[in-house]
This record gives structure tokens, sequence and C-alpha cells, in this order.
């Protein structure tokens, strides 16, 4: 009798924690609904290699593509490590071997490897207003690459870390010339294609290039397996897309970006660490009451993300419209209210 007492006691309790976890997804899917968390147009949670959350909201379908704006710059990342394990080029080759209209000028001696962790030196800045904003005027030029190609260097190469898109567009028009074809074609060759990724729509240039350093759109399903591919250290469904040297050397994130996107995210009163930039990707420390944790993450204006935290096993990805506003950070705030503590109940 007490036995059995004993496993009813149990499985009450079970049921009750289960419950009581499963609730927190769906008190995030609630907040999202209400306007708590705005224009966030999609969420997927994997744990443990399973989706365990799958939501589209404001009319958007998962058969939808959603722009994931400089969320690409990661993904340039990683054709620029197919490129390297092709032997094309590598991180500290100077740049004006592919970029011949600077043979004989002083930026041809940026290395490729300044370019990946933007501080080639280049006098542009997007993240803090600092400016001036190279994209902004890039776009209302009629020749891209012709701009790009005169921006001024401002500092020495591998000494500044300033966020740009001049940077991760180079580094595409580079893998483009060292392999003769168009990155377009690049992609879809050595990374796309073997992954089942058919629906990418580039944002093309004037000149026809694919621009590689945002604008793009993909669904949020592909997004999914862009990190997946990460977290498997550059193995797809057995086959070796990307060396797992690369995932390791490009997600070995350590310069500072003097800010938190956990900050940013509306938190309070939390202790806050600086991003950290590696190659086009960004690793944060999560602090928050019991969490303690990183986060290897792509980042998109608006809110589109590509995450991984090995701690929780955990793949994400986020798309949303708030574009231009500190609201595309929410995720983080989702990610230490809801997502890590239904995790941790498990």
């Amino acid at each position: 009798m007490k036995h059995s007492l004993s496993l009813l006691i149990f499985l009450l309790l079970s049921c009750n924690a289960s419950n009581s976890s499963q609730n927190l997804l769906n008190d995030l899917k609630t907040q999202i609904e209400s306007g708590d968390y705005p224009n966030i147009d999609a969420v997927i949670i994997e744990h443990k290699n399973k989706v365990i959350f799958e939501e589209y909201f404001n009319g958007f379908r998962n058969i939808d593509v959603h722009q994931i704006r400089s969320a690409h710059k990661s993904i340039t990342s990683l054709f620029a490590g197919i490129a390297v394990d092709q032997g094309l080029f590598s991180i500290e080759d100077e740049v004006g071997k592919f970029l011949t209209e600077w043979t004989n000028d002083p930026r041809g001696k940026i290395k490729i490897k300044d370019m990946l962790q933007m501080r080639s030196g280049l006098a542009c800045e997007e993240f803090f207003s600092k400016g001036p904003d190279c994209e902004s005027a890039m776009y209302e030029s009629e020749d891209w690459l012709a701009y790009l190609l005169s921006v001024p260097s401002r500092h020495q190469p591998g000494t500044t870390w300033e966020y740009s898109s001049m940077e991760p567009d180079l580094v595409g028009t580079i893998i483009a010339r060292a392999s003769g074809m168009t990155l377009m074609d690049f992609a879809d060759q050595y990374l796309f294609g073997p992954m089942g990724i058919e629906n990418f729509e580039w944002e093309i240039t004037p000149d026809g290039r694919g621009y590689s350093a945002g604008s793009s759109r993909m669904l949020p399903r592909d997004m999914l397996k862009i990190a997946q591919l990460v977290r498997n250290k550059g193995n797809w469904q057995g086959r070796q897309l990307v060396s797992s040297n690369w995932i390791d050397e490009s997600t070995d994130c350590y310069i500072p970006v003097e800010m938190s996107f956990l900050e940013y995210s509306g938190l309070e009163e939390q202790k806050f660490n600086s991003a950290l930039y590696g190659f086009f990707w960004y690793i944060e420390r999560l602090e928050h009451e019991t969490i303690d944790t990183e986060v290897l993450f792509a980042s998109g204006n608006g809110g589109q993300y590509m995450m991984l935290i090995e701690d929780y096993d955990l793949a994400l990805v986020f798309n949303g419209s708030n574009y231009g506003s500190r609201l595309g950070k929410m995720p983080f705030e989702m990610i230490v209210n809801y997502i890590i503590p239904f995790v941790d109940s498990l």
C-alpha cells in the first residue's frame, strides 16, 4: 500500500512538473500573440535534435521566406570556409591578390582575416551610428563594387572592430573571383544544394552579383539547417561540407563589440556581458538568476537569429519585423525567461 501511494505521488508530481514546464512554452506563445513580444514572425526551438516548438505569427507561414538581413553574413562565413578548404585562398592572404583594383594600393595589404573579423580598418561603421554608414551610401550608388573599392582606410588593419557590411560583401567578391564562379552558383554547388536549401532569395547588386552581407530571404526551417550544420561541425547527413577546423576557428569569438544583446532585449537589473565577435559570428555569455551559459549566434536587423546553446543542446531560430529597433533583441529575453527554464524543467 505504501509503495502504491508513493508511486501515485510520484506520478502526480511528474505530471504537474510536465504541465508546468509545458506552460512555459504556451505562455511564450501567448505573450507573442498578445503583442507583449511584438512583431515576432517565427520561432523554432530544437532540443536534442528534435523540434519541440515551431510557431508562426502575424500571417507569416512556414512556407514563406523571410528577410534574414545580416544573419546572411554568418552564411558568408561558411562560404569562406569552403573556399579555404578548397585551397582557393587562406585567411592570411592579402586582399589585393584578388581585389586587383587595390594591387598597388595600401588597402591591398588588408588580410582576408581582417575582413572576416570586421577589422579591415575601412572607414565604415553601422553599429553605433559612428558612421559613415557605407551601406546606405552604397545603395544610392549605381556601381556598388566601385563604391566599396573607393572607401578609404582610417585604422591599421587588424586593430579596430567596426561593424560594417562592406567586409562581408568584399569577402563574397573574393570568393567569386577565386573560384571563377558567381557566388550564387558557388553557394548552390557547395552548400545550399547538398543541404536541400532551394528557396534562398538573393539580393542582387546592380552589376548582377549576389550581395553577401544581407537582405536575402530564406525559410526559417532552412535557417535551422544552417544552425544544425554548425552544431555538427560542418557535417551534413554524413557529408563534410565545411571542415570542422573552419567551424572551430570561425566561431572562436574573442573580439569585444562593447554591446550586450541581452541588455538591449529589455531585461533589467542583470549582469550583462559584451558580445564577442569571430568570423561573422557572435558569442554572448548569458547570466540570469541560475542561468550561466553561452550562446553562439548569427544576427540580423529586425530580430533574425540562428542560435546554438551547447550547454542545453538547443538550436534556435527567430524571425521578426522589428527593423531598426532594440526590440529586435527580444529573443534574448525569451531565452532566459522561457526557453532555458523550460529545458531545465524537463
